[in-house]
């Protein structure tokens, strides 16, 4: 049963520190002005970070790592808790979950990782300069594919249960710490919280196209935007593999019957390299084209899931400063 949960931050942190007896748990903690996923230990529960958006780390990597042999079927010896989802990132697994278990054959590798976690989806209280998942539709708070929601307000924790993994986390913690029910005034303030993200994220990308017109856009530009655009990039594949959609990787035998899958990215030199040397997006600014025709033509022509939702990491991992809504609103103004 779906139902709303709060307890104050003391008790939250002392229910963590039970539950790392029983699961695996990851959170997001500050290094620097950044934030990513860390394996979290007793020391390190004051210093997880709530309701901000964006851990580096896309959540796919949990599900497909940067590097994993796939013959290996060894389960987890735990369940591992996910901590600080953002919406982003939960709305991206829409996709992965579509190519690798809802085809004719699930990827079982995948499918274990992904039963294998309790995602615990966290409300977005501030943006980032390139947040802009509700021009692609997306709501800066959870709504799918998560176990439960998480905010922080007031020094109380909020928590709301989307899944009978999310029913079972909170039975664990039941063992050790006393629930409260919100008041209806506490949970109107999470609800005016949330109204207020999202009117600042559409008044901050006022005039992105949204994901229909973009691909539209793309499909229909010239050459002449994509070398302009092209020009600083030095095809790192920093934007692919940080990507929470992208998926491209390769499958590598090594000894002892090992079968290596490896991350890929579509900027890479060589990306589409065929016998003989042939290569159709061996220029610059070819793969470049061809990433925007993926995301926004060809994934949505084969899969009901779009394939950005707005996260705006690309543009911050980007070594050659590439801005993809800049190019955007171009397309779109001229």
């Amino acid at each position: 049963m779906n139902k709303y949960y709060t307890l104050s931050r003391h008790d939250w942190e002392k229910s963590l520190a039970n539950l790392i007896n029983q699961f695996v748990i990851y959170a997001p903690v500050y290094y620097g002005e950044q934030q990513d996923y860390e394996l979290i230990g007793e020391s390190d529960i004051p210093h997880i970070v709530y309701n901000r958006p964006k851990p580096a780390t896309p959540l796919k990597t949990f599900f497909l790592p940067v590097e994993e042999n796939v013959m290996s079927t060894k389960a987890p010896p735990k369940q591992r808790i996910i901590m600080g989802v953002p919406s982003c990132d939960l709305a991206a697994a829409n996709i992965q979950d579509e190519m690798y278990l809802n085809r004719d054959f699930a990827d079982p590798v995948y499918k274990r990782n992904r039963d294998a976690s309790i995602l615990v989806g966290t409300d977005c209280h501030t943006i980032e300069e390139h947040c802009h998942c509700t021009t692609y539709g997306i709501k800066p708070y959870p709504e799918f594919n998560h176990d439960l929601t998480l905010s922080l307000m007031d020094e109380t924790i909020y928590l709301y249960t989307h899944s009978e993994k999310g029913n079972s986390l909170i039975q664990a913690m039941e063992k050790f710490t006393h629930f409260h029910e919100p008041t209806e005034n506490e949970i109107q303030a999470l609800l005016d919280k949330r109204k207020e993200v999202e009117e600042l994220l559409n008044h901050n990308n006022q005039g992105l196209p949204d994901y229909r017109k973009t691909g539209e856009l793309v499909q229909h530009s010239g050459r002449e935007i994509w070398k302009k655009y092209s020009q600083t990039c030095v095809s790192c594949g920093a934007c692919a593999t940080i990507c929470p959609t992208c998926t491209c990787f390769l499958l590598m035998e090594r000894p002892g019957f090992e079968k290596v899958r490896h991350l890929d990215a579509c900027q890479y030199p060589g990306f589409e390299k065929v016998a003989a040397g042939e290569d159709p997006l061996r220029p610059l600014h070819k793969r470049f084209y061809n990433r925007y025709m993926c995301k926004y033509v060809w994934k949505p022509q084969k899969f009901d899931s779009i394939a950005c939702t707005g996260c705006g990491r690309c543009i911050e991992a980007c070594i050659g400063s590439i801005n993809k809504n800049e190019l955007f609103l171009e397309l779109a103004n001229t």
